[in-house]
């Protein structure tokens, strides 16, 4: 592969003093001030923030079968344009992924479109029935090696399922991503229960259903010693159990959504459905709690939990609407809002949050590195005192269905580097990396005197 050569000139690194940044052939080759290079395509940087690409843990890329919601090109699409350079697609698409086969489908269509890598998450039961294990050994060995697995939007409520599946996974160095739901304490249930639901008259969704399956899980994790990954942590008593749990020394790890750092089920008030989703949106105390859990390390990392969905599927009464919210395009801005802007995190944490640590828990190396002489040169610059109303029919996803619709947002991306090719430039979509399909990956360029 050959790519570009780019000189970005003035970045603050994740928040800190100035540099410019030198890309060829998909690494950093210099880190310095003043930096020159005949020839090379030159990025003004300047009150720009340098980033590691995202990485998000949890995206819903819905092909292949719904198409009609999402398509892997229109989904990094997105993703590019969101600031990210990996995304990990869910495992419900129709048919499930979880055979080799379908997996391989999924990164091979990453690959194709170029905007962003793809890494998909293996089913962890057939079709996510809850039944008998997937080919979770194969999928690890196929040409996608998969490392997360899970059966999001179903939780693996059988412990013995749960245990056998934790236990699978240690051979080659896999997680476990559980939905936390117990199914029995959730049936019909519509919303969180707590004073609005009972105002509203709606089935609610207690927390309890989501922080006994943890419960669960983290003592299942470390009786057999295996790592556990918890999605979308919803609940103050989540964030509290599994903070003894890693008092204890057990191998979890927890996202938060960032939609879950701001909303509330005040909002259900309106009977708008884009708000209908699972976890439910909680309460003031819950949004607390988590983003205090996100600041101390409790909670490792930001999932974006996107969802598209057609617009039938949304406008619609409440009842019948299905459960999701898109994210790709605005967690950025959400965490910076949540986050930064309220002095809980500086940048250099919002990396650790969106890069470093989810590009650890995947088991991507490549990705997540901090802009540094010889690291891969997967980088976002995000312009932080840039402002912009939230349009969803200006989307790259085809899901209109934001819960930030018509909100003005802080932080905007002005260019995504995948690999030293820039798929985003001045906010606009760029162009995408070619296929590289059985191309070596690119030997670490070597690192210049700055």
């Amino acid at each position: 592969m050959t790519t570009g050569t780019y000189l970005i000139k003035g970045a603050r690194i994740a928040g800190g003093e100035a540099a410019d940044l030198l890309v060829e052939n998909g690494y950093i080759s210099a880190v310095g001030s003043s930096l020159q290079s005949a020839g090379a395509t030159v990025v003004d940087a300047d009150g720009l923030v340098a980033l590691p690409g995202m990485v998000d843990l949890h995206t819903h890329l819905r092909e292949p079968g719904r198409e009609d919601a999402e398509t892997v090109e229109t989904g990094t699409r997105a993703a590019a344009l969101g600031g990210f350079t990996a995304v990990h697609a869910m495992a419900n698409s129709s048919p499930v992924a979880d055979t080799a086969g379908v997996v391989e489908q999924v990164y091979a269509l990453g690959r194709q479109a170029g905007w962003a890598e793809v890494r998909p998450v293996g089913a962890v039961t057939v079709g996510l029935a809850g039944e008998r294990l997937a080919e979770l050994g194969a999928m690890a060995d196929s040409r996608a090696g998969v490392r997360v697995f899970s059966d999001d939007g179903m939780c693996v409520s059988d412990p013995v399922l749960m245990r056998r599946a934790l236990e699978y996974v240690k051979a080659f160095d896999g997680v476990i991503a559980q939905h936390a739901q117990e199914p029995r304490l959730t049936e019909g249930a519509q919303m969180n229960e707590g004073a609005v639901s009972a105002v509203l008259g709606m089935t609610g969704w207690p927390a309890v259903a989501e922080e006994s399956i943890i419960a669960r899980d983290v003592l299942l994790a470390q009786h057999v010693d295996s790592r556990l990954h918890v999605c979308h942590v919803s609940t103050a008593g989540s964030v509290e159990i599994i903070r003894w749990a890693k008092q204890r020394g057990i191998k979890v790890t927890a996202e938060v959504t960032p939609h879950h750092l701001w909303l509330t089920d005040e909002l259900v008030r309106s009977y708008d459905p884009v708000y209908k989703v699972n976890p439910p949106l909680r309460t003031d105390e819950d949004v607390l709690a988590l983003r205090a859990g996100l600041a101390d390390g409790t909670i490792d990392v930001i999932g974006t939990d996107h969802a598209p969905h057609p617009s039938e599927a949304k406008e619609c009464e409440w009842a019948q609407a299905a459960m999701g919210m898109t994210g790709l395009e605005t967690a950025l801005s959400v965490v910076q809002h949540t986050m930064i802007d309220t002095g809980l995190l500086d940048w250099a944490g919002f990396a650790r949050i969106t890069s470093t640590v989810p590009a650890r828990i995947g088991r991507l190396a490549h990705q997540g590195q901090a802009p540094a002489a010889g690291s891969a040169a997967n980088i976002t610059l995000v312009d932080p005192a840039a402002r912009w109303r939230v349009d969803p029919a200006a989307m790259a996803t085809k899901g209109r269905n934001s819960p930030f619709a018509g909100r003005e947002l802080p932080g905007r991306v002005v260019a995504t580097f995948l690999k030293g090719h820039p798929t985003v430039l001045d906010g606009r979509l760029n162009t995408p990396l070619a296929d590289r399909a059985g191309a070596q990956e690119p030997a670490p360029a070597r690192p210049r005197e700055s």
